[in-house]
């Protein structure tokens, strides 16, 4: 399993380089100033991270019960990053509601609209991530499965 560091560095990447993506194309797709995007963008990026590492830990100890391991199939990637967004999806609907004064509805479709991005953002980002730092487990358990 990964260490507290690398979960660490693992969020902070992710929401830097997400924030980065999501920003621009956010104050075109909803008509919004890029500053106010930007900003709930950073309120939406930090309560992600907190999310982030929580989500992960719980994700990773259920993986290690269940299987005796972390590696992640295709399946389980993608249940990973739906299972991830739709908690976020609760936890942000609401603030966006009150800091564009939009109603629920309103909040949902543009945090939906969010989500669908960062769905196929995280399954990317975290394949990529998996690549560029694979734990040594990975490589143990891939030489006795040959």
């Amino acid at each position: 399993m990964r260490k507290t560091a690398d979960r660490i560095r693992h969020a902070v990447l992710f929401e830097i380089v997400g924030l980065a993506l999501v920003t621009p194309l956010g104050a075109i797709a909803f008509d919004k100033p890029v500053h106010a995007i930007g900003a709930a963008g950073l309120v939406g990026a930090t309560i992600a991270t907190g999310w982030n590492y929580l989500y992960n830990v719980i994700f990773d100890r259920v993986m290690q019960r269940a299987l005796g391991t972390t590696a992640k199939t295709t399946p389980l990637r993608v249940l990973h990053a739906f299972l991830f967004e739709a908690g976020l999806l609760a936890l942000l609907m609401p603030f966006f509601a009150w800091y564009f004064s939009i109603s629920l509805l309103e909040a949902f479709i543009m945090d939906a609209a969010f989500a669908v991005f960062y769905l196929f953002y995280a399954y990317f980002f975290n394949l990529g991530y998996d690549r560029l730092f694979p734990l040594p487990e990975w490589k143990k358990e891939a030489l006795q499965s040959e």
